[in-house]
């Protein structure tokens, strides 16, 4: 095992606890807001801009959203997502001291990419990937060629934690070693099994 490679949302953070609070930006209940907000996220993922990400979801709320309003909402999505797991930070720290090389793979903005590069995180990694930057998300088969291109690995070299089923069984049909997040005393395991393979 040459890598371990890591998503970002609720594996290293905390699920977002913003939503309720952008739903008052838009002036909307927040069950549908949340609907709104998931809705478009896929395309905003693989690139779309903050405004127009932010258009739809308006318009799926029959709301309208000038730049102020797109950015003031921009930055309370970003802020949300940046709240982090201590025992998931533990682990990464855990893992760069004793050398282990470590990527990330997110399902994320540009926006959330550029604000994340500079967080306290992001130095336990070599290679930071962002889907907005790739322009294509998780589990597109493109995703992984680029990610084992970027690494130079082989996919049996890579082994890949996500929450989320659908991203780790595509990691599994390009060839990785992929296991569905549950903790980071799980994650801890299932590393010690793999290194010592």
């Amino acid at each position: 095992m040459r890598w371990i490679v890591f998503d970002y949302g609720e594996v290293i953070s905390r699920r977002i606890r913003a939503l309720p609070e952008m739903a008052a930006l838009l002036e909307t209940d927040a069950a549908e807001f949340e609907k709104a907000y998931w809705a478009d996220r896929r395309d905003y993922d693989a690139g779309a801009s903050d405004t127009e990400y932010w258009r739809a979801v308006a318009g799926r709320l029959g709301r309208e959203v000038d730049d102020s309003l797109v950015q003031r909402l921009t930055s309370v999505d970003v802020d949300g997502w940046m709240s982090t797991e201590p025992d998931s930070l533990a682990l990464l720290e855990d893992l760069h001291r004793r050398g282990v090389p470590l990527a990330l793979l997110s399902n994320a903005s540009t926006t959330f990419a550029r604000a994340g590069e500079s967080k306290p995180w992001a130095r336990f990694f070599q290679h930071l990937l962002f889907s907005g930057d790739l322009r294509v998300t998780k589990p597109d088969p493109e995703i992984w060629r680029i990610l084992l291109d970027t690494l130079g690995a082989k996919p049996s070299e890579c082994l890949f934690f996500d929450d989320r089923a659908e991203n780790i069984e595509g990691a599994r049909e390009a060839g990785l070693h992929a296991e569905l997040w549950s903790s980071a005393s799980r994650a801890r395991t299932v590393i010690q099994e793999q290194l010592a393979a």
